[in-house]
């Protein structure tokens, strides 16, 4: 049994966003990098893990649908002369990403939901919260 892929996945956000939920088809948009800013104009920073990782497998199917080759080249190009504020960052640990996320105004992030504190806010997906019934982000 691989317990990576039964993790349920949490997107957290930089505390006082004013985006509280968002629908599947735009977490989709925003994981690609397209789409740039949020309603309050501030500018969007996805975090995530190394694609290949196995923390990513369940977000690579259910969100990208892609390999983690080309998960890796849409980085590569969403972050391509944003310099200061990349569009995508990639980062080792959960830890680490729940910092950055928190760190960040803007940021959002997908992370094991027990890595989750009180620094950061998790927002709902598809009208529903991690470990709701229905949440997209569920792991198998």
């Amino acid at each position: 049994m691989t317990p990576a892929l039964a993790k349920d996945v949490a997107l957290i956000a930089n505390k006082g966003s004013s985006v509280t939920s968002i629908t599947l088809p735009e977490l989709v948009k925003l994981c690609k990098a397209q789409t740039p800013h949020w309603p309050d104009g501030k500018s969007v920073t996805l975090i995530v893990r190394d694609p290949a990782s196995t923390d990513m497998k369940m977000v690579l199917e259910k969100i990208y649908g892609m390999t983690p080759q080309a998960v890796n080249d849409l980085i590569t190009a969403a972050n391509h002369g944003r310099g200061t504020h990349p569009a995508i960052i990639v980062v080792t640990s959960d830890d680490d990403l729940v910092r950055k996320v928190a760190g960040t105004p803007g940021a959002v992030g997908l992370v094991d939901v027990y890595a989750i504190n009180s620094s950061v806010d998790v927002m709902k997906v598809a009208g529903k919260l991690p470990f709701e019934p229905g949440y997209p982000l569920h792991g198998n």
